[in-house]
């Protein structure tokens, strides 16, 4: 009976927040869960899907853009995310490694429908700018743009979030290397806010584990677990495993 209430109680979150009716701090409760519940995180794809289908129906409108379905799971994923208020990634729990865990697929872009298509959470034109180029195939032209970006500011809490911006779009694009180099600019950043501080400590762990930097990996998990916010249970399910295969 406790786990049918649970159950019904994540669908309840899911549907609020496919239609925005959740804060950042609840969305990242929320993708906190889903990334350890597989039936969930299937469920909130098969939501996201549906809802795609319906509005493609109600509306051909160019105004109105309809995104596939790779691009509505990176809106899905949107407080959860790069870019500004981004949370996880969607981590896939198949059993095909030894360690029962892996690194996160992708870390979505924060997109919505919108007159734009970026999400009111993004403030900074630049990044903006860099997620339409992004999401719209000019990946390149959105790691310049972001490149440049990073030369002419030098305040902290401005070159942490470029710097999450463009290691996310780098993750996404296999450049794990050039990727570790933006992550760990974020954490070298004096005086930013904690979560910012946290999703920097939990992509690079996710960038060196995508290079089997498992040791490294570790570290970078355990930093995040430290600052006690949105990702550190799964951090923390990340830490264990990983001391299970140094031991």
């Amino acid at each position: 009976m406790i786990e049918n209430n649970y159950n019904k109680d994540l669908e309840r979150k899911i549907d609020l927040y496919i239609n925005g009716g959740l804060s950042r701090d609840e969305v990242d409760d929320l993708w906190a869960e889903l990334v350890q519940n597989e039936y969930y995180l299937d469920y909130m794809k098969t939501v996201v899907n549906v809802k795609a289908v319906i509005d493609r129906q109600k509306t051909a409108k160019p105004a109105s853009r309809v995104y596939k379905l790779k691009t509505y799971m990176k809106y899905v994923s949107a407080a959860a995310v790069l870019i500004v208020a981004g949370v996880i990634g969607i981590v896939n729990y198949n059993g095909s490694n030894n360690l029962g865990i892996e690194p996160v697929a992708d870390i979505g872009l924060d997109v919505v429908r919108s007159a734009d298509g970026v999400s009111d959470d993004v403030t900074n034109e630049v990044i903006k700018k860099a997620i339409q180029l992004a999401t719209s195939g000019n990946v390149e032209e959105a790691m310049s743009l972001l490149k440049e970006e990073l030369n002419t500011t030098e305040k902290p809490k401005e070159v942490a979030e470029i710097a999450l911006s463009l290691g996310s779009i780098q993750y996404n694009y296999g450049e794990y290397e050039s990727a570790l180099e933006s992550f760990n600019l974020i954490i070298k950043q004096e005086g930013i806010d904690n979560l910012t501080l946290e999703k920097g400590y939990w992509f690079l762990g996710n960038t060196y584990f995508q290079l089997d930097r498992l040791e490294f990996a570790e570290e970078a998990f355990q930093n995040a677990y430290d600052l006690n916010g949105a990702y550190s249970r799964i951090a923390k399910t990340y830490v264990e495993a990983l001391k299970k295969v140094a031991s």
